[in-house]
């Protein structure tokens, strides 16, 4: 049945991972949903066509059913078949063939074409917008809950698709099928039924709201007990090192007791709706019921069209508690929405110019003119940054923690963009070319690298995809990592390049993630290395060989590394000393001793080989 191909052609109406338009999804709940229903657009057109027909079609099986009982009153059990067989026979076919035909059309359009996709295109789009976004709005934010976001407000999306053409769309066709036929039997019964439905609505929007908005208040509660009861778990030695079981059962306590409260109060409200739901449908079926059989003793109904008549409150009835159950999962989709877009929605800090270029690298030189950022606050950061580093020029940079060095490389980077001067790469500013093109182009290791959660070989193999498995292990030879990944073993049984690394690599030791990092810029290769604190996490065995190493990967590149520990870069070609966003000294390791400034001291003052910042003051 899976392969059937007509589920296949159904599933291809679109395409969930065609590109999207190239802007942020809209800040507004509207135009966010329809942004996110509009690929869907000829869909739920006939959605909207097969849906009519098929609300239209279960009235008018009810309203036949009255027929059949006036025509069985009628001609009786002997000449029943003798004068109606051929339009029974009929009737019995369009209700083999064309009612589950409509049925079948109509959720294939659902199940197959809107709901899988709609999901997986929006969830889709918002990762790739996600994705755009600068390093800047990741550090300000949880990835939890960034990627909570981007989930559940797929996941709403789709559910607000589905459930308004399953259930509301096909509700309000149910109910204009019931008002024609009413209508056409005696519009008197057709007037009782609108009034009712206008009531109805009424009830639905003082309800629906609020019972949605009391069980975003529960959730609320609920989260914040789990996250009380969960803490205390997770720090149950600290608890009982210091005698506080009592105190933590009062701290959650607390939460219980508000969490109690609200979940009372949404309960008061679900009693209100059942009450009032009870009272609408005992009105609907006296409003209509009542009159077709007072109709019916004056001679002008039929028994047949009283029996419709009943059965289509009675089916009304049934379907009104769904309708309710679900307008409040409508408002809770569109809380969830809303939520949502406060992630989702956020335009992109770092763009690409319309028509950016790729950047072409020829030689390696890199200039910082006048660099100016100060992060929004008019002070720290860099001020008025003059530096160009020669093609092939090894540059170390050193100075106490605040004094711009991370700055310097992030703006590089282009995680974020200068508030004043520029950055030129081989005369190119690099905020005139592609984003993907420029880091393609520099080559990283940082202080604390994370890795993905994935096997070795995949993260070694993030820095230059397309190579060989031979130049990979080359990669991991080179930087002192071969050795311990064949002894790797994960809890799946997988080994050696095969085994994960568990989230940002927390399943091997600091030193182990830095090896792996190192082969990872090894086998990317790029003609711009920068290094950033590189082999701190590294035991000093292991370092003297990843320094060796190192030195040979830097041949005929430009370099710019980071250190405190002044060993690591007293080789270089010249040492940069920054001082509160200003560069204070620059010269070789030697020029700079013999000036006896600032990188003196820090010299001198070293313990351990790492910057002393307290004693350099």
């Amino acid at each position: 049945m899976t392969r059937f191909p007509l589920f296949r052609r159904f599933e291809a109406l679109v395409d969930p991972f065609a590109p999207g338009p190239d802007r942020p999804p809209p800040d507004r709940l509207w135009p966010f949903l329809l942004e996110a229903f509009r690929p869907y657009r000829h869909i739920i057109a006939m959605l909207a066509v097969t849906g009519l027909v098929v609300a239209l079609m279960e009235t008018g099986l009810i309203f036949y059913s009255g027929r059949v009982i006036d025509l069985m009153t009628a001609a009786g059990p002997d000449a029943l078949f003798l004068r109606h067989g051929l339009e029974l026979a009929v009737a019995v076919i369009l209700i083999l063939l064309l009612r589950p035909l409509a049925i079948g059309l109509n959720s294939m359009l659902l199940n197959q074409s809107v709901d899988p996709n709609l999901g997986t295109g929006t969830r889709w789009r918002y990762h790739r917008h996600m994705l755009g976004q600068s390093s800047s709005f990741f550090a300000n934010d949880f990835a939890g809950r960034l990627a909570n976001r981007v989930m559940q407000t797929s996941t709403a999306v789709s559910e607000i698709g589905y459930m308004g053409m399953e259930a509301i769309w096909y509700c309000a066709a149910y109910v204009l099928g019931a008002l024609m036929i009413l209508g056409q039997i005696d519009p008197r019964l057709a007037l009782p039924l609108a009034a009712w439905v206008g009531i109805y609505l009424a009830f639905l929007r003082w309800i629906a709201p609020r019972i949605a908005r009391a069980s975003q208040r529960v959730s609320d509660a609920r989260s914040t007990v789990t996250g009380r009861v969960v803490d205390a778990y997770a720090n149950i030695e600290t608890v009982k090192l210091f005698s506080h079981g009592n105190r933590e059962e009062e701290y959650a306590g607390r939460a219980m007791r508000r969490h109690l409260l609200r979940v009372r109060k949404m309960m008061r409200l679900m009693t209100v709706m059942m009450a009032g739901l009870a009272f609408l449908n005992s009105l609907l079926i006296v409003a209509v019921v009542a009159p077709g059989i007072w109709l019916w003793s004056v001679g002008t109904m039929t028994i047949g069209d009283v029996s419709a008549a009943a059965a289509l409150t009675l089916r009304l009835n049934g379907m009104t508690g769904w309708i309710m159950w679900v307008t409040i999962h409508l408002f809770e989709q569109t809380g969830i929405v809303r939520e949502g877009m406060q992630s989702i929605s956020v335009p992109h800090d770092v763009t690409d110019r319309p028509g950016a270029p790729p950047l072409v690298l020829r030689r390696g030189e890199i200039a910082f003119r006048n660099l100016t950022h100060h992060y929004g606050r008019g002070h720290g950061g860099l001020a008025g940054i003059d530096l160009t580093i020669r093609p092939g020029e090894k540059v170390g940079i050193v100075g106490r923690s605040g004094a711009g060095k991370s700055s310097l490389v992030n703006l590089l980077l282009r995680f974020r963009d200068p508030e004043g001067g520029r950055i030129e790469i081989d005369g190119q500013d690099i905020r005139e070319v592609t984003q993907d093109s420029l880091r393609r182009q520099i080559g990283m290791v940082t202080q604390d690298p994370s890795l993905l959660h994935r096997s070795v070989r995949e993260n070694i193999l993030y820095g230059r995809p397309e190579a060989s498995e031979r130049d990979m292990i080359a990669a991991a030879r080179r930087a002192e990592a071969d050795g311990f990944i064949r002894e790797l073993r994960d809890p799946a049984g997988r080994t050696g390049y095969d085994a994960y690394v568990g989230e940002r690599g927390v399943k091997l030791s600091g030193g182990q993630r830095q090896r792996v990092a190192i082969a990872r810029v090894i086998l990317k290769d790029a003609p711009i290395l920068v290094l950033d604190e590189a082999t701190s996490a590294l035991d000093s065995e292991v370092e003297a060989a990843i320094q060796n190493t190192l030195y040979g990967v830097m041949e005929g590149k430009t370099v710019i590394a980071i250190a405190h520990r002044l060993s690591t870069i007293a080789h270089m070609d010249r040492i940069i000393v920054l001082d509160e966003g200003m560069i204070a000294e620059q010269g070789s390791h030697s020029e700079l001793l013999a000036y006896d400034g600032l990188y003196a001291r820090f010299w001198n003052r070293q313990s351990g080989g790492f910057i002393n910042l307290e004693a350099a003051e």
